[in-house]
């Protein structure tokens, strides 16, 4: 089991707007899984992962990708408060899920840095 957060790079987000993107991320996408998916995810540790995507297109294809696998999915988009125009695509969250199903979908994606 892990969880899995990609990043619109493309935004050159601060590091504490990014932080915090990546907790809607993460909570939207938890809630969005099984009494099931989330206490195995819990018992192992809530392993997550945060990678790196280039562009809004590329969150939405993998957010569509994680739909159609039957995966727990969230695209997270910005109010618009801060740093970026409402709306703006910041980042997806994928899981918790089983690892290799994950993988299917983000494996080609490398950490973000």
């Amino acid at each position: 089991m892990k969880q899995v957060i990609i990043v619109n790079e493309a935004l050159k987000l601060p590091r504490g707007k990014l932080a915090a993107q990546v907790a809607h991320a993460s909570v939207a996408s938890l809630l969005g899984a099984t009494a099931e998916q989330q206490k195995q995810w819990f018992g192992s540790g809530m392993p997550k992962v945060v990678l790196a995507g280039d562009s809004e297109q590329v969150l939405t294809e993998l957010h569509q990708l994680a739909q159609d696998a039957g995966l727990p999915t969230q695209l997270i988009k910005d109010a618009g408060r801060t740093v970026v125009a409402s709306g703006t695509m910041t980042c997806v969250g994928i899981g918790p899920a089983a690892t290799e199903d994950i993988d299917k979908i983000t494996g080609h994606l490398k950490l973000l840095k």
